[in-house]
């Protein structure tokens, strides 16, 4: 069975080509160079991957999603979770630990 037969006839139907006009055989050839970044106010630990100055990936854990203070307040406010953009005491740890050289920009 080939990757496109494994992934389904979409690719099929667009004529070799998946949403938007990639090929749908092209491998996701990023690397992300994911690191562990503790927040500074209070502690929860999450995956970053900065692939510019503008642009970061950050992978939240259950455990890290229950360890930050400021989703906790938000969500005790009636928010949910998954819809808070951010919280601002991890963005400037992000940003400290990037400015320090503790994780590297990899552009994709």
């Amino acid at each position: 069975m080939t990757d496109r037969a494994t992934r389904g006839t979409a690719a099929a139907d667009l004529g070799g080509q998946a949403a938007g006009g990639f090929p749908a055989d092209t491998a996701d050839e990023r690397r992300a160079a994911f690191r562990e970044v503790a927040c500074d106010r209070c502690a929860a630990v999450v995956l970053v991957a900065k692939f510019s100055p503008q642009h970061t990936s950050v992978q939240w854990s259950p455990a890290s999603m229950r360890a930050c203070t400021e989703f906790a307040a938000r969500s005790a406010a009636g928010e949910m979770t998954a819809l808070i953009g951010t919280c601002a005491s991890l963005r400037a740890s992000i940003d400290r630990a990037a400015g320090e050289g503790r994780l590297d920009v990899t552009p994709p």
